[in-house]
């Protein structure tokens, strides 16, 4: 049983909020202060302000205890949003379960590449076709159906576990009349054009898997992140159908991981598309990387 000097029942909520916090600093677990915040504020059902208004109030041992079952969980390094059980996309809450990555910020870099090259093709109001290849949580997919009110999508991913939320998430946001969802590795099987195609796929070398931070590690699909020896096997398959399924003028947006947007670019070179942009993310980072059919 995880112990908090100081975090006993009598204790005021403002105390609890910075024991908790102050653990987590001990732990060197990232920041602490907004994790203690998150995961208090759902142990009592307080929201944001709630727990402001209701700072000087002493807590009971029940929910004591509900703090610190919660906080246990952090600090084994399981991610805030897998405790809370959803994470924030491009404004949507989204569910999030074991079955799927939790969508990170950095993965928003696509959603802007692709939405600024539609935009400066003057086809964002258009009736486009969107894929979205290994959806997951259908984070990419419902991102752009929010910005693209004509457009609608499929998203395709080789568990069904996953499909599972992401079609919960369509519903949840409002937007599953304008998609549907597949199983299938990579788009095996898809017939039609696609007016823009995206993806953020399996891009961790398989031996890099046991370094990765233990909340990827230990928390993400194993399957979400396995790249194959050189971290590039779904990418390979993806420039194959996107030759195959990219509509006249279409756009193939995809996530990079770091390192990878030179190696990306050859092998999608090599398969027969021409690269047109490339995306940093906030930290300098090569993102997202844009391609088209010859």
């Amino acid at each position: 049983m995880t112990t908090f000097p100081g975090l006993q029942p009598g204790v005021t909520l403002k105390e609890a909020l910075r024991l908790t916090a102050q653990k987590f600093r001990d732990a060197g677990i990232g920041e602490p202060e907004a994790d203690a915040r998150v995961l208090v504020g759902r142990a009592l059902n307080l929201d944001r302000a709630k727990l402001i208004a209701q700072d000087t109030r002493a807590l009971q041992a029940d929910e004591v205890e509900a703090i610190i079952k919660l906080a246990a969980r952090r600090l084994r390094h399981e991610p805030v949003a897998r405790i809370v059980g959803e994470r924030e996309f491009w404004s949507l809450p989204l569910t999030v379960t074991p079955d799927v990555l939790v969508p990170r910020p950095e993965t928003e870099t696509v959603v802007e590449l692709a939405l600024d090259l539609l935009e400066r093709d003057g086809r964002r109001g258009e009736k486009l076709r969107i894929l979205d290849i290994a959806t997951g949580s259908g984070a990419l997919l419902l991102a752009l159906l929010r910005e693209l009110p004509q457009a609608t999508g499929t998203g395709t991913d080789i568990s069904t576990a996953a499909l599972a939320i992401a079609r919960a998430n369509a519903t949840r946001t409002g937007l599953a009349a304008r998609c549907q969802f597949v199983a299938c590795d990579i788009a095996a099987g898809l017939t039609g054009r696609y007016d823009l195609i995206v993806a953020n796929p399996p891009y961790i070398r398989s031996g890099d898997i046991a370094g990765l931070a233990p909340e990827v590690r230990d928390y993400d699909p194993r399957i979400a992140l396995d790249g194959g020896r050189d971290g590039l096997d779904a990418y390979r398959a993806i420039a194959v159908e996107a030759r195959r399924l990219l509509a006249p003028n279409g756009w193939l947006v995809v996530e990079l991981g770091a390192g990878q947007e030179p190696l990306v670019r050859e092998l999608f070179i090599q398969g027969g598309l021409v690269v047109n942009a490339v995306r940093a993310d906030l930290a300098g980072i090569p993102r997202a990387l844009a391609a088209t059919s010859l």
